[in-house]
Formats: C-alpha cells, sequence, structure tokens
C-alpha cells in the first residue's frame, strides 16, 4: 500500500515537472502578446495622426490577437484620457500633451490549473492577464 501510494505521489509531481514549464511559456507569451499590442496601439493612437484610440483600432487589434489563438470575444479593452475626456472618439482627438492610457486583459483560462498536484491554488476565475500604459498624445490640429 505505501508502494502505491509513493508511486502515485510520485507521478504526480512527475507530471507537474514536465508539463509546468509548458503553461508557463504559454502564460508568459500570451501576456508578452498582450503588452506588444497594447505598446502598438498606444503608438498609433497616439501618434500626431490619431490622437485616440477608437472602436476600429480595436477591432484591429481583435483580429491580430485572434491570429495568436487569443479568443476575441474574452479580450476586454479599457481605453482613457488623463484628463477625464474621451479618449475614443474620433470627432474629438485628444490634443498634444493628453495621456492616453490602454488596458487589454485576457483571463487565465484554467492555465494553472496542473499547479493542484503540488497544492499551489491557480488565480480565481475572473482573474485576468493584462497588458497595458500610457502615452502622451502627438496630436496638433491643424488650422
Amino acid at each position: 500500500m505505501k508502494q502505491l501510494l509513493v508511486f502515485l505521489l510520485f507521478a504526480a509531481l512527475f507530471c507537474w515537472l514536465m508539463f509546468s514549464p509548458i503553461y508557463k511559456h504559454v502564460l508568459v507569451i500570451r501576456q508578452a502578446l498582450l503588452q506588444q499590442e497594447a505598446d502598438y496601439l498606444l503608438e498609433v493612437g497616439a501618434s500626431g495622426r490619431y490622437g485616440y484610440i477608437d472602436g476600429g483600432m480595436v477591432a484591429e487589434s481583435r483580429k491580430r490577437l485572434e491570429g495568436y489563438g487569443f479568443q476575441a470575444s474574452s479580450l476586454l479593452y479599457e481605453v482613457a484620457s488623463t484628463s477625464g475626456v474621451e479618449a475614443d472618439n474620433a470627432a474629438s482627438p485628444l490634443p498634444r500633451g493628453i495621456g492616453i492610457r490602454l488596458r487589454i486583459t485576457y483571463p487565465y483560462e484554467n492555465l494553472l490549473n496542473i499547479d493542484r498536484l503540488i497544492g499551489v491554488e491557480p488565480p480565481s476565475d475572473d482573474a485576468r492577464i493584462a497588458g497595458g500604459g500610457m502615452k502622451m498624445s502627438e496630436y496638433v490640429p491643424s488650422r
């Protein structure tokens, strides 16, 4: 009986040691992709040409991330400005010097459930990984 218990514990630990790094790499890659996409959207949106991040830019971003395996419906985008003015309105771009904040979040999707084998509790179902940042608008209205 002891041998069976030792075998089961060893098998569980062995499975965790083999597969946990793979899931952790997937998590790291997902977070890096979210941060890369947030940086790109901020660079484009805060440029002198736009001064906003509108729904069209967000829709294109969803398509790009969907190409990497994300579920587009699970992605949440939060766009705001440092002045409190809408940062997603193409009709009134943010003038130079006002910051545009962007945060993209995505659920963990049970990636870390294998950690239960060693007694580590995975993140809750509503926990999300995120990428984001802030960039000052460079938009100058033409006269």
